[in-house]
């Protein structure tokens, strides 16, 4: 793992180099989902400090047990029953891909005191087997989400197709990084398009070049999966 780790580290400084920035602008976040516990306590050892979870009750067992101080964050599709699990425990929910979780996400919020970060997922494929919102319906739901007292919009997130060719998902991060552009020029009160959550295991390099600030990466940094478990 440490090697992988190396790599990568130096992959995103050098991609974020050639986009202007600099390393510490790009957050990795260490897609731990399936792993086990130990694998998690090894890359908090390598200085991992960001983790990426698919779903709830795993997010909140392995919270609840490996008791460490790192960034927990919810990637995955997000139930509206399984809000209030998370609210307060989270540093960030990637998934709100539709207007009910935003409004659950609220309530749940203003009964613990809580302002929720959220990023708002876009379908930008427009894959029918992805969830997220149209490119074209996200400035529209910025509206509504702006009266909400109790979220706050950090940004966007969108998951690419998988391809062999990680270029070919360059339009994809393009597109998302212009309409983030797009959100800032309207000035929407309690909503701002600062984190681009984009780019993974994959095509991370791809992602930071056209403007990510955090890449989700699971395999690259863990190996493969066992889903049999």
């Amino acid at each position: 793992m440490k090697e992988r780790l190396e790599m990568i580290r130096k992959e995103i400084e050098e991609s974020a180099i050639k986009s202007g920035r600099k390393v510490e602008d790009i957050t990795l976040i260490a897609v731990s989902k399936t792993y086990p516990l130990a694998s998690i306590q090894e890359a908090i050892t390598l200085g991992c400090k960001d983790f990426g979870e698919n779903h709830v009750q795993e997010l909140v067992q392995k919270m609840d047990e490996l008791n460490e101080s790192v960034h927990w964050h919810l990637i995955g599709h997000l139930q509206t029953n399984k809000v209030k699990y998370i609210i307060g425990r989270t540093t960030l929910i990637h998934s709100v891909d539709r207007l009910k979780l935003a409004e659950e996400i609220e309530k749940q919020s203003a009964k613990k005191g809580y302002i929720t970060d959220i990023l708002i997922e876009v379908n930008v494929a427009k894959e029918a087997s992805k969830h997220g919102f149209l490119v074209e319906e996200v400035i529209p739901i910025m509206v509504e989400l702006a009266k909400m007292k109790h979220i706050r919009v950090r940004g966007l997130m969108t998951v690419a197709p998988f391809v062999a060719n990680p270029e070919e998902n360059r339009p994809i991060f393009r597109k998302l990084y212009d309409l983030s552009v797009d959100i800032q020029k309207q000035k929407f009160d309690n909503i701002s398009s600062d984190i681009l959550s984009m780019g993974m295991s994959n095509d991370y390099k791809i992602a930071i070049e056209e403007g990510a600030t955090m890449v989700r990466i699971g395999t690259a940094i863990f190996g493969n999966r066992d889903y049999t478990k």
